[in-house]
């Protein structure tokens, strides 16, 4: 079952590439199979990064109206570990197009 070369990221809210053996020790059927359920994950990364967007957007109107320093603190902690998964989600959006494309040559 492809689901097994995948574990669930908790910080990234996504499933990720768990591979254990290199590319090329799977065979070709497996590798297809690997790539169809990566292309689904892949799918929704947008929307993901679009929810943490959102999430972003009302700490930012929270730290806005904020006067408490410690509070405005943990906001903008918030605000930037936030920031840090969106820019990981990209990575793996981009880095894995790429393997994508070459596997559809």
């Amino acid at each position: 079952m492809v689901i097994e070369y995948f574990l669930f990221d908790k910080r990234l809210g996504i499933p990720i590439p768990a591979l254990e053996k290199e590319w090329e020790q799977y065979t070709g059927n497996t590798q297809q199979e690997i790539l169809f359920h990566w292309e689904k994950i892949r799918g929704r990364i947008p929307d993901r990064i679009k929810e943490l967007e959102d999430m972003i957007n009302q700490k930012q109107a929270q730290l806005s109206n904020e006067d408490n320093f410690l509070k405005s603190c943990e906001l903008n902690s918030d605000i930037a570990d936030l920031a840090s998964i969106i820019n990981d989600l990209w990575l793996w959006y981009r880095t894995n197009q790429d393997v994508s494309e070459k596997a559809h040559f």
